[in-house]
């Protein structure tokens, strides 16, 4: 938020927290979480080192994520504050790899067949469980009624 963007009726000790914080200079913790974090997102962190043997090599592929956040805090005026905070993180997850031989290259997928059962028996289960509870109110309200 630049200086321009603060609307004309916030209060002016808000208008210069807001107006120090723009102007602050770049070293900010988010700035070197970004930097030491960020340097770490190039094609090494989604294929991994090639691997080589008896002719064929292997390149691992992985899908990789990363969140970042930050936070900042003043002082009001009858509270001694301070603030300042950021966080962040990530996931890789394998998605295959690369297999490399004589006679071209393929990608090879790695199968997750826990995943593949898992969802849909989750959700049978649930279906089942709204039947089963359904059933069970509507033999309760029947019982009420007489």
């Amino acid at each position: 938020m630049s200086p321009s963007n603060v609307p004309a009726e916030v209060d002016p000790a808000v208008r210069q927290a807001v107006d120090r914080r723009v102007a602050a200079p770049r070293g900010s913790v988010a700035d070197g979480l970004v930097s030491r974090i960020g340097g770490a997102l190039n094609a090494h962190a989604v294929y991994g080192a090639p691997v080589e043997r008896a002719g064929v090599t292997v390149i691992p592929v992985a899908k990789v994520a990363f969140g970042f956040g930050s936070g900042a805090g003043e002082g009001g005026p009858d509270t001694r504050g301070a603030g300042d905070g950021a966080g962040g993180g990530g996931t890789a997850v394998p998605l295959g790899f690369i297999e490399i031989r004589d006679d071209g290259a393929a990608f090879v997928p790695i199968r997750r067949p826990a995943k593949a059962i898992v969802i849909p028996l989750a959700f049978i289960a649930g279906a089942t469980a709204v039947g089963i509870v359904s059933t069970v109110m509507k033999r309760r309200a029947i019982a009420l009624r007489r």
